[in-house]
């Protein structure tokens, strides 16, 4: 039975008009392991003589439009995509990345003869996940950081939506923010990126099916030496207390330093997680060892069974109320390569409940109860409201922002992406608190680039981050479930004592 709400104040849109819909949690169900298992509908008959879909075929006329030779359609078509359905042993469909790793030699995935890959000495490896192994180590200097070593690794994945019919070096430029265009450009004159296992130029177009590689030499950013501190566990779900810092799964410039490839390798624990987390977001993250609970998780989710309350702590004096403020605005990504998320009418409905619990003079502890789970909701709807969390990077930066940080959604939209697409690069991510740190302590130094460059790869190298860059205060309390009758609850973190400072 889902919760009844009771009347509230309410900023914005009716509370009937809140709904969960499908897109309100994403599950994550595909394996991180390495253990394959053929489920019955992909026979070995079928792996060694696949039959073509109609989906397949598609392809296969696409791939003659580019003038493609019969050889090279053959090898589009045995790429491996028949292997989809795969699972390993816990129920968990395996991610393309590691089917391949395990099927697929880097020179097949360069489209590469042997003759040529022997010339390189990086290409000879027999598979991409021996490949990657390197980087499956960690390094501690005893400064609070855990660092992952340089390797090089070849990122796998399917076409998206929003990248059909476009040029593969604007996809590139545009969507992935780590590198600059001359570095894509020169990747794919080198050969660096096939589409569908084939070296392509850079007038080629992606198309809806096409599997895109790109080989690179990655720098993973340090993140905080943080204990991942295991709050319950059974032989169906994990629930941790997540460390602030840490992505909670592979993604972008992070592999090994993430809080699921952490637990496999350093507490030989294997796990999927069930919902999300923003990275520099700490307290309870649920995980599922199985596909079942897994799929039971997100259901209880979508069904509005599980409950979140979360705290802040937040610019000014939030108003204190005997009853709970509601921000009922909708949320909306308007710059996914920045990470930038706002609030505006054509967004998705987000709905989050407030009530202050302490005020120190300057900043206050807000309890936060998300009834949706949008991107970056909670912060979106205290920004909107005029108190923001103290620390936000993004959201409480007034070189970005403004003074008064977008307050009532008092935002140049063009002029905020232009800002903050020099964070990080040109400039330090500095939040109002972050400022009075650097006052406090002479020569933090948030994360930027420092100028210098990889002698492997030439990428550009970047500072490492200091420890108050690397959270904000915001800290996911308690999960529960009034349907199943369970709870999970972390300690409050320091930041929210009564007494604290900041």
């Amino acid at each position: 039975m889902a919760q009844n709400i009771p009347s509230v104040p309410v900023i914005g849109a009716t509370m009937e008009s809140v709904q969960v819909d499908k897109d309100t949690v994403e599950p994550v169900t595909e394996s991180l392991g390495s253990n394959i298992i053929a489920t019955e509908e992909t026979t070995k008959e079928d792996i060694a003589e696949p039959k073509l879909s109609k989906k397949q075929l598609k392809q296969r006329k696409r791939a003659a439009s580019r003038g493609r030779s019969k050889e090279e359609q053959e090898a589009t078509s045995k790429s491996g995509r028949q292997l989809h359905r795969r699972y390993d042993s816990a129920g968990f469909r395996l991610r393309q990345q590691i089917l391949s790793s395990a099927q697929v030699s880097l020179q097949d995935m360069l489209g590469e003869t042997p003759d040529v890959s022997a010339l390189d000495p990086s290409h000879r490896v027999v598979t991409i996940e021996d490949d990657i192994a390197i980087g499956a180590k960690y390094v501690y200097k005893g400064d609070g950081l855990r660092r992952v070593p340089p390797y090089y690794f070849t990122y796998l994945t399917y076409c998206k939506q929003r990248w059909r019919d476009r040029n593969i070096l604007e996809i590139f430029a545009t969507e992935f923010r780590e590198k600059d265009a001359s570095y894509y450009r020169q990747m794919i004159e080198e050969g660096q990126v096939t589409i569908n296992s084939i070296k392509v130029g850079l007038d080629a177009t992606v198309k809806n099916g096409d599997l895109i590689s790109h080989r690179t030499h990655k720098h993973e950013p340090p993140v905080p030496d943080s204990r991942i501190e295991i709050v319950y566990q059974d032989e169906d779900i994990v629930a941790i207390d997540k460390p602030a810092g840490i992505p909670v799964h592979p993604v972008g410039r992070y592999k090994f330093n993430t809080i699921t490839e952490i637990m496999k390798h350093e507490m030989g624990i294997t796990v999927h997680p069930a919902h999300r987390l923003d990275r520099l977001t700490s307290g309870i993250m649920l995980f599922a060892r199985t596909g079942k609970s897994a799929s039971n998780l997100t259901a209880s989710m979508q069904e509005r069974t599980i409950y979140k309350e979360y705290v802040a702590r937040v610019l000014g004096e939030f108003p204190e109320s005997d009853e709970e403020i509601v921000c009922d605005l909708p949320v909306i990504t308007v710059d996914p390569r920045l990470g930038l998320n706002m609030v505006k009418k054509e967004g998705k409905p987000a709905t989050t409940k407030f009530k202050r619990l302490s005020y120190n003079g300057k900043t206050s502890v807000v309890s936060c109860k998300p009834l949706t789970g949008r991107t970056h909701q909670i912060r979106l709807h205290l920004q909107y409201l005029g108190y923001p969390i103290a620390n936000d990077p993004i959201y409480a930066n007034r070189n970005v922002f403004g003074f008064h940080l977008g307050k009532g959604g008092d935002i140049d939209e063009a002029d905020v992406i232009s800002k903050l697409g020099r964070i990080g690069k040109q400039e330090e991510a500095r939040s109002a608190a972050f400022e009075e740190i650097v006052a406090q302590f002479n020569g933090s130094r948030g994360e930027k680039l420092t100028g210098n460059l990889c002698e492997l790869c030439q990428t550009p190298l970047y500072y490492d981050p200091s420890l108050s860059e690397l959270e904000i205060w915001l800290h996911a309390l308690k999960y529960w479930s009034t349907e199943d009758g369970w709870e999970y609850q972390t300690r409050l973190p320091k930041w929210a004592a009564v007494d604290f400072e900041g």
